[in-house]
C-alpha cells in the first residue's frame, strides 16, 4: 500500500550528481537496469555528500506534460550528489541538477506502488494548488537503506514548480 502527501515546498539551489543515465519511455522502462549497472560502482563516486542516491527524470524540452505519454523517451538517472564534478568515473557523467521550488512529497511503499504517489500528486494535489507544474528535472531522493523489496521504502519526492 503507497502513502503519499505533501511534506514542503523548498527552494533547491543547483545540485551537482554523478552517476549513469539511460534514454527510456515509461512503455519501455528500463530503470531496473540502470540501477544494477549503477549500484555496484556507487562508492567509486568521490567527493560524495551524504549518502543519500537520486533518481532523476529530464523531461526538460518535451513541450510540457500535456505532451507525454507512455511511449515519450526520456532520460534517467541514478546518481550521488557530489560537491564537486572535478572527478568523474570512467562510464559515468556528471549531471547539474537545476534550483528552484519544488514540492517534495514523501512516499512510503514498494515501486510498484509509486504511480498512485504520481497520480496523486498530478490529477489531485498539483491540480487544486497554487502551483503549475515548471520544466525542470522531477527526481526522487533515497536515503539510506532504501531497497526495493520493503514495503515501508520511503523515499522523497520533488516536483518541480513555479
Amino acid at each position: 500500500m503507497s502513502t503519499s502527501n505533501l511534506n514542503r515546498i523548498a527552494q533547491q539551489q543547483d545540485k551537482f550528481l554523478i552517476g549513469m543515465r539511460a534514454s527510456m519511455s515509461l512503455r519501455e522502462n528500463t530503470t531496473q537496469a540502470l540501477w544494477q549497472s549503477f549500484m555496484p560502482r556507487r562508492n567509486e563516486v568521490q567527493n560524495s555528500v551524504g549518502e543519500a542516491l537520486y533518481s532523476v527524470q529530464n523531461f526538460t524540452g518535451l513541450g510540457g506534460l500535456e505532451h507525454f505519454n507512455p511511449s515519450t523517451i526520456f532520460e534517467k538517472w541514478a546518481a550521488r550528489e557530489v560537491s564537486s564534478g572535478d572527478v568523474v568515473p570512467e562510464g559515468m557523467e556528471l549531471f547539474i541538477l537545476h534550483g528552484g521550488h519544488y514540492a517534495v512529497f514523501d512516499n512510503i511503499g514498494p515501486p510498484s506502488e509509486f504511480p498512485k504517489t504520481m497520480n496523486f500528486i498530478f490529477s489531485e494535489w498539483l491540480p487544486n494548488s497554487q502551483w503549475q507544474l515548471d520544466d525542470r528535472e522531477h527526481f526522487e531522493i533515497l536515503l539510506p537503506g532504501w531497497r526495493a523489496d520493503d514495503p515501508k521504502a520511503q523515499e522523497e519526492v520533488w516536483i518541480p514548480i513555479k
